[in-house]
């Protein structure tokens, strides 16, 4: 066997949690008692104070069964309560005789309903970057992760980046997304459907606030990309927008409007739609997806339906199956979401190739998961703290996270 476990357990205990949820559970039962037989509540009034203690009772019940599975799952690692229903876990394996240091962090939104996930950017645009202990802090974030790949030279995410409803960048060869519901998460590999409708015709759109891949690609920018356009490809114009009409069309780059956006493409096909009056762009992805809140990109699959899968060479990503440092996210099938980093590049943990990744996530449960960016991005930040070992301090500036944060706190 290639893997053993050999940190000992160590739980450390927090004494507001099932606690306090029962001496709550108390009070408004002894309450409710006082109340509706001192003073005659209505019926409406008690049924509302039954709903509550049920509720109550009911997060008790998923926090004992969340901690007895961890405590059980984990048996060999050292486990923290971050928070009502976060737990981060330090484990140590061998993988060929060599070490191996993984941080895992497990969450349950049914025991802690007022926990949020979601992608945060480094700056007010898309091109900036910054340590993940800045944007933790920022969005006063319990947990944070490293998110999806960027491009280095601006900080710009490269594919799928959605937060609160909005789409912020699109695609890159459709790679796998994880999507963020009120209740539940989703992975697929997402696809951009945008489509600039006119009063004389329709024009396909490529992609969004994304750099080129191809000079007949026809691209959207928007004010989340920064004051101007890029410049344009070989043969290429810009259609500037504003408040659905049009006001510029140039070759050169473009003050992107703020109530509007710059198209960049092939002179050919902007053509179709210069003369049109009235502009309006439609923008969705595939799967539809429908009430998703945020969405990050990552790549490839670890694990499918169950399975583990590793589609890198069809997610164009074949040059990163090595041993390396890695960042990964996952959902098991009673809606825990696990979110792991590994350490690597060091004799004192030496990483882990994504067949391996993926077959520790799918080891922890996971129904689901995706790889998200790795190497000398990744980085877990808890509680103010940087819990792994990055090579660089405090981890490399960041282009995006993933942030774990207590609504009821905030």
């Amino acid at each position: 066997m290639d893997t053993l476990i050999l940190t000992r357990v160590n739980v450390e205990k927090v004494a507001t949690s099932a606690t306090s949820i029962a001496l709550a559970i108390f009070m408004l039962v002894s309450q409710s008692f006082i109340f509706a037989s001192g003073i005659g509540l209505t019926n409406h009034k008690k049924e509302d104070i039954s709903v509550l203690t049920e509720m109550l009772s009911n997060q008790l019940e998923s926090e004992e069964e969340f901690n007895n599975e961890l405590s059980s799952k984990y048996s060999k690692g050292v486990i923290t309560d971050i928070d009502r229903g976060i737990k981060h876990i330090k484990l140590l394996r061998y993988y060929n005789g060599r070490p191996v240091r993984i941080n895992v962090v497990e969450i349950s939104r049914e025991v802690n309903p007022n926990l949020t996930v979601e992608p945060a950017i480094a700056s007010s645009t898309l091109a900036g970057r910054t340590k993940i202990s800045a944007i933790a802090q920022r969005e006063n974030a319990i947990v944070a992760i490293n998110g999806g790949y960027f491009k280095p030279q601006t900080g710009v995410p490269l594919g799928t980046l959605m937060i609160n409803g909005k789409i912020y960048t699109g695609p890159i060869y459709d790679r796998v997304a994880i999507g963020f519901f009120d209740n539940n998460y989703e992975i697929a590999r997402v696809k951009l459907k945008a489509i600039l409708k006119t009063n004389i015709g329709e024009l396909k759109i490529d992609n969004i606030n994304q750099p080129r891949m191809l000079s007949t690609n026809v691209l959207v920018y928007t004010p989340d990309w920064g004051v101007s356009s890029p410049p344009s490809p070989k043969y290429g114009k810009q259609i500037v927008i504003e408040n659905g009409k049009l006001v510029n069309y140039t070759s050169s780059s473009n003050v992107i409007p703020q109530n509007g956006y710059v198209i960049v493409g092939p002179e050919k096909e902007l053509n179709k739609v210069v003369e049109a009056k009235k502009f309006n762009l439609d923008i969705s992805i595939n799967p539809e997806w429908k009430g998703v809140n945020h969405i990050i990109s990552g790549g490839p699959y670890l694990v499918k339906n169950n399975e583990v899968y590793v589609d890198m060479t069809d997610q164009k990503l074949a040059s990163i199956g090595g041993r390396n440092p890695r960042t990964a996210i996952g959902y098991t099938e009673n809606n825990h979401l696990i979110m792991i980093t590994v350490d690597g590049r060091e004799n004192a943990s030496i990483g882990l190739t994504l067949f391996e990744l993926a077959n520790l996530m799918k080891e922890l449960g996971c129904v689901n998961a995706i790889n998200l960016d790795g190497g000398g991005s990744t980085v877990m930040y808890i509680n103010g703290k940087i819990v792994n070992q990055p090579a660089m301090k405090g981890g490399i500036p960041l282009s995006h996270t993933l942030t774990i944060s207590n609504k009821k706190l905030s």
